[in-house]
């Protein structure tokens, strides 16, 4: 057990970054799809650097009424947008670092902040001054703060945020960080330092893999309880962690990858709060080029199996076309280095991919009938559809019972700043993306909810 070094502290009533609360004007506007004529909700539509929160993560506030998002309308803070009137508000102040995490069963945000260091301007060196200082979890009470800010009665700061507890400097601790499905504990990455420390002194550690230099160990994960700020250590791992989520729906289940920036070794694991059950999640071979997990159901991970690598049938060994230079990465069809192996070309099965955690069975839900193969998925939580975008910013929806798959939505410009990254709403009859359709310069981001079609929630299977 590692004792929190502050317990129960406040934060200042000021910043330098904005005010908790303050309320911008609605942008929301109804767009028709260009291609598919699927009726697009743009949630924010000015150029502002809008981003959603990453799909291993809730989008939605407990109510299911707002969505809460990353935002340059004030540099470093976090904003919710009203789904029915656009209403926008800040919700944090003091900024964040990393994973936004919304809690389902409250009205609670949670968050991780450096206590000081250089702005972020200052790029990676700044970064890697930041990560050497204590880092603190935060909670926001939002339904406090929404009322509040619709009467015009914002209170101080401390009112809406609260210091759950400091992470010491010397554990490194990450921004990535997920919610326990109790809501009263969360998990979060730790750096290499404090890792080795919970290692078998004989224990192998991964080099880095691939073209990025990336995946070196050891790495690990750690908890600290949101009511007391109490900090356990939970396990230490001989490779670099990315992508640290917990399962929304089952208390104690932690999900997070080997991280490379493309191709892992073995890319998925999970392993239970009390560090016990470490496991790969889906056992890949050398061929399968997997990523992207997120959990979308109490017992599935939704995972992307990647197809979009081409290969030289004219050679006897089929290598890959890219095969005779290492070249830099293509922003719209990444991942064609040759250091990355041989893996992600369509000999082998491709495609949506979803795990069964306690069966341990995997099965395709989908796959793309040609160009790269679906990349970033999600599912809803019923079981009834998979989702998933490809390279040129496509979103393709599956229905699970019969397979079918559709282009539900395309036009979102491939020189957007980042991947459409889809995920469901908790009732699984919308589907959030960032998409830079309404953007003059084709790359800034706004917020849009696209609704599954009328005709697909109607339908029943088995007369049900």
């Amino acid at each position: 057990m590692i004792a929190a070094v502050t317990l129960g502290a406040w934060l200042p009533l000021s910043s330098v970054l904005g005010q908790i609360g303050t309320r911008f004007p609605a942008e929301r506007k109804v767009v028709k799809d260009p291609v598919t004529g699927t009726m697009l909700t743009f949630l924010t539509s000015t150029p502002a650097g809008d981003t959603k929160i990453y799909q291993t993560h809730p989008q939605w506030t407990a109510d299911g009424q707002w969505l809460v998002f990353r935002s340059n309308r004030v540099k470093g803070e976090a904003l919710a947008v009203h789904e029915k009137d656009g209403t926008l508000i800040q919700v944090t102040e003091g900024g964040y670092t990393g994973m936004l995490n919304l809690a389902q069963k409250s009205m609670k945000l949670y968050l991780m902040r450096s206590t000081g260091g250089p702005p972020a301007s200052q790029g990676a060196e700044g970064a890697r001054q930041r990560s050497a200082l204590q880092k603190q979890v935060v909670e926001v009470n939002l339904e406090r703060l929404f009322a509040d800010s619709k009467a015009g009665k914002l209170q101080p700061t401390t009112v809406y945020q609260r210091v759950c507890g400091t992470i010491p400097a010397e554990m490194e601790a990450g921004g990535d960080m997920a919610l326990d499905a109790a809501e009263d504990r969360v998990y979060f990455r730790v750096g290499k330092t404090e890792a080795a420390k919970h290692l078998a002194a004989d224990t192998k550690l991964a080099d880095n893999f691939g073209p990025r230099n990336m995946g070196a160990g050891p790495a690990g994960l750690a908890s600290m309880n949101v009511n007391t700020g109490e900090i356990k250590y939970v396990v230490s791992v001989p490779f670099q962690i990315g992508h640290v989520q917990a399962n929304p729906f089952v208390t104690g289940e932690i999900i997070f990858c080997w991280e490379t920036g493309g191709k892992s070794p073995q890319r998925t694991w999970t392993v239970l709060a009390d560090g016990s059950g470490l496991r790969p999640l889906y056992p890949e071979a050398d061929y399968e080029w997997v990523t992207h997990e997120a959990v979308i159901s109490p017992d599935e991970v939704a995972i992307a199996i990647m197809g979009h690598r081409k290969i030289n049938p004219a050679k006897d060994n089929n290598t890959l076309q890219a095969s005779t230079s290492n070249k830099p990465a293509d922003p719209q069809n990444p991942g064609q280095e040759t250091d990355w192996g041989p893996s992600g070309t369509r000999e082998k099965p491709t495609g949506l991919g979803i795990v069964n955690l306690r069966t341990r069975e995997m099965l395709i839900a989908g796959q793309t009938p040609s160009g790269s193969g679906l990349w970033h998925v999600h599912g809803s939580a019923d079981g009834r559809w998979a989702v998933g975008d490809d390279f040129a910013r496509n979103i393709y929806l599956i229905d699970r019972h019969s397979h079918e798959m559709i282009l539900l939505s395309a036009g979102h410009k491939t020189t957007a700043a980042d991947h459409p990254h889809p995920t469901f709403s908790a009732d699984g009859t919308r589907i959030e993306i960032q998409s830079a359709m309404l953007s003059a310069d084709n790359r800034s981001m706004n917020i849009c909810v696209i609704p599954v079609p009328a005709d697909w929630l109607k339908r029943r299977y088995d007369g049900k």
